[in-house]
């Protein structure tokens, strides 16, 4: 993945001392991929092994930004449901209705009130006709059968 000089890209050396071969490499989430700056192995650290040391640079990334925050609280619905006639025709009707009970509130009311009555009025409708989108769980990648393949090592 990084251009490096031969001596630099080989990990492993036979003890004829001529053959070479990359067999060890470094393991990364996917996530991750674009913090490995550099990897390349070192001949000179003496580790009593036909293995030379590989070390890999990686880019720090600590803080979390406003918008990771506050995607955790926002609430998913289930948009799909939208192409089912029956279901579209429930939450218009829901919408509607709760519209309707709007008007009759006072025009000097102030624009921020009104603005999170339509916000909460729209949520409530999509919740009840539409549910919640449900996220699917992935599975960590380092599990239980990865844990213990490092134990018996």
């Amino acid at each position: 993945m990084f251009p490096h000089q031969n001596i630099h890209k080989h990990t492993w050396t036979f003890p004829d001392g001529k053959t070479h071969n990359q067999i060890d490499h470094i393991l990364i989430d996917r996530r991750w991929q674009s913090s490995v700056l550099d990897v390349r192995s070192f001949r000179g650290a003496d580790c009593d092994t036909d293995h030379h040391l590989v070390i890999a640079k990686f880019r720090e990334r600590l803080a979390v930004g406003k918008q990771a925050a506050q995607r955790y609280d926002r609430q998913r619905f289930n948009l799909k449901k939208l192409n089912e006639p029956d279901v579209r025709e429930q939450y218009q009707i829901e919408i509607t209705n709760r519209f309707a009970a709007l008007e009759n509130v006072n025009d000097d009311e102030d624009v921020n009130r009104t603005w999170e009555n339509n916000k909460e009025n729209i949520k409530t409708s999509a919740k009840e006709s539409l549910g919640l989108h449900k996220l699917k769980q992935h599975k960590p990648w380092m599990d239980e059968e990865c844990l213990g393949f490092l134990d018996q090592r």
